[in-house]
């Protein structure tokens, strides 16, 4: 595990996906731009309401080209190495202004989220922590390319679970954040800075299999 001191330069895109005011999900997000900064990693910590834009119209595009929102999302991705999103659940779903700001950027040429790492949190005052939400979001992603981390992590009962700081307050549950978060960076780095790493993997997360990278050496 790199330290904040040997970590190779790597930037991620941070934000919630919600647009309330007073979000839990804004609240982990901050807290997981904070992680980064404390372990050695660049951050752009954004907003929802940056992306916001009318919903996807075809017709739309093709008069008026990409609305503002849209732009800054795709220029935002482009300038990160990887993006955290924070995402709380509508309806055992994701919300419809994620996905929105989602089917709009996948119509750029080439669109940003292909080959692009990203980790995927929730934050719910509900027992499930909006982890139900998470599943549903990975669907589009993935299908775009995005190489999605495995492990996601979902603070239930989040209206308790934070302190006046912003903090997760159970230190075991801190600890795994921590290390998700820290973990997640080791892949970005490796990805970015090590690709000689490739070859000894057996599987590279999003990638299909090849004869130069399907075997260990």
């Amino acid at each position: 595990m790199a330290d904040a001191q040997t970590r190779e330069p790597v930037r991620f895109l941070v934000f919630s996906a919600s647009l309330r005011e007073g979000s839990l999900n804004s609240c982990l997000a901050r807290l997981a731009a904070k992680t980064i900064e404390a372990n050695g990693g660049e951050v752009d910590l954004a907003s929802m309401a940056d992306f916001d834009a009318p919903s996807y119209d075809p017709d739309m595009q093709e008069r008026e080209g990409f609305p503002m929102g849209t732009e800054e999302f795709r220029g935002r991705l482009e300038g990160s190495d990887a993006f955290v999103v924070a995402s709380p659940e509508y309806n055992f779903s994701m919300p419809g202004v994620l996905k929105n700001a989602i089917d709009w950027v996948s119509r750029f040429h080439p669109q940003p989220f292909n080959e692009m790492h990203g980790m995927l949190m929730s934050a719910s005052p509900s027992m499930a922590g909006g982890n139900r939400g998470l599943w549903a979001l990975r669907v589009p992603f993935e299908h775009l390319g995005a190489r999605l981390y495995p492990d996601m992590f979902s603070l239930a009962q989040a209206h308790k679970a934070l302190d006046s700081d912003g903090q997760i307050l159970d230190p075991q549950l801190s600890e795994r954040f921590i290390g998700t978060i820290v973990a997640f960076m080791d892949l970005v780095e490796a990805s970015k800075h090590y690709p000689c790493v490739k070859t000894a993997w057996v599987e590279y997360l999003g990638e299909h299999p090849d004869p130069v990278t399907d075997r260990v050496q």
